[in-house]
């Protein structure tokens, strides 16, 4: 059976006793809480300085347990690097049986691996469902945080990410300053390499969670797309049960005070201060690629706990909505009010499943729209 990609997290040297656990959260807590205090005195909000208190200890600021040891080189202005992944073929070699593509985005806590199998689960239940599977190549790229260095011998020129930061697109820390999205322009790229894959004809990003945000905002940002097109690959997106979206506008599903809520419109939340990935081009024209593109929403329809562990619950988050279901239905009919003509994008509540991502990812609507498989209700 899958293990929850976004359940407990292997244990740690810290969590070596319920004691020790409490011990080191107090003392987290209590550094996270001065840290807080700090911000409110330079002016940032007294609310959100204690939330991001709050929140401090979490199982995603743990390092992650296995590091994939496949590797792909990306070649940027500063130099080589390298950024790790797990895929299902050796696609340093031409694969002319491979059809499809999915690949997969982990969430906050960074466990590829365990997104690798439920993507695995996935291919299994299409075909036992009849879907023509064996063309399909398995992607799972893992987006590491300085903290997982910890106590690990790893090459110098392996990527990593401050924190979360590789979610917005963020530009790597180390060893070179690329951003999360062009790690997957980088995918794309190799994907369309007709000398490698001369028979592919579906890409799919498929993520849940932390993984749903991405999948988003990459469908909102993807630049290097053009390749995939020309060569007649059509590329989809199933965004399932992320915390957040990305809005192009300053609307939100009830009015927001901007004062007492000044980050609401920001990136990842909105269209301010977007990353420089983004930044070469305006709201419209983003808005207008990402209505174009084929983005299938998926929300557990138990997934509506407005204290769920997981769930952004910042001021910029709250402003879209209470829960994730209330939040992924807002923004969906925020869409529709903007495209009233020609909008093919779809929403699937997915009844009985709260925050599962193995039980999302192997639900009838991701299946469809990852595998073209029949069951999806409209």
């Amino acid at each position: 059976m899958t293990r929850n990609p976004e359940g407990p997290p292997p244990r740690d040297v810290a969590a070596q006793s319920p004691a020790r656990t409490k011990a080191f959260a107090r003392i987290a807590f209590a550094t996270a809480a001065s840290v807080a205090v700090a911000l409110a005195f330079t002016g940032a909000p007294a609310h959100a300085a204690l939330a991001d208190a709050a929140h401090v200890y979490s199982p995603h600021l743990r390092p992650v347990a296995h590091i994939s040891d496949t590797r792909m080189r990306i070649d940027t202005p500063g130099g080589p690097a390298e950024f790790a992944l797990y895929v299902s073929r050796d696609w340093d070699q031409p694969q002319p049986g491979v059809t499809r593509a999915i690949i997969v985005i982990h969430g906050k806590l960074r466990n590829a691996d365990t997104y690798f199998h439920s993507a695995e689960a996935a291919r299994d239940a299409a075909a036992a469902q009849g879907a023509n599977t064996a063309g399909t190549l398995l992607i799972a790229p893992q987006f590491l945080a300085t903290l997982d260095f910890a106590g690990r011998d790893k090459p110098a020129d392996l990527l990593r990410w401050d924190a979360n930061g590789w979610m917005a697109g963020d530009a790597a820390v180390a060893p070179q300053a690329v951003s999360s999205y062009a790690v997957l322009d980088a995918i794309v790229a190799r994907l369309a390499d007709r000398t490698r894959f001369p028979n592919l004809r579906h890409v799919i990003f498929a993520g849940h969670s932390g993984g749903g945000q991405v999948v988003q905002r990459y469908a909102v940002a993807a630049r290097d797309l053009g390749a995939l097109a020309q060569a007649g690959i059509d590329v989809r997106y199933v965004v399932s049960s992320p915390s957040t979206y990305a809005y192009f506008d300053a609307e939100r599903p009830t009015p927001v005070d901007a004062r007492a809520c000044p980050d609401f419109d920001t990136w990842k939340y909105g269209m301010q201060q977007r990353p420089a990935y983004l930044a070469d081009r305006t709201p419209a024209q983003l808005e207008a690629a990402y209505a174009r593109r084929r983005v299938t929403y998926l929300v557990g329809g138990k997934d509506d706990d407005p204290q769920q562990k997981a769930l952004d619950r910042s001021c910029p988050a709250e402003a879209q909505g209470p829960q994730r279901v209330a939040r992924a239905q807002a923004y969906f009919r925020y869409l529709q009010a903007r495209h009233p003509q020609g909008f093919e994008q779809t929403l699937h509540v997915v009844p009985g499943v709260g925050h599962n991502g193995a039980r999302m990812l192997t639900s009838a609507c991701a299946l469809a729209a990852m595998f073209d498989t029949p069951g999806c209700a409209p």
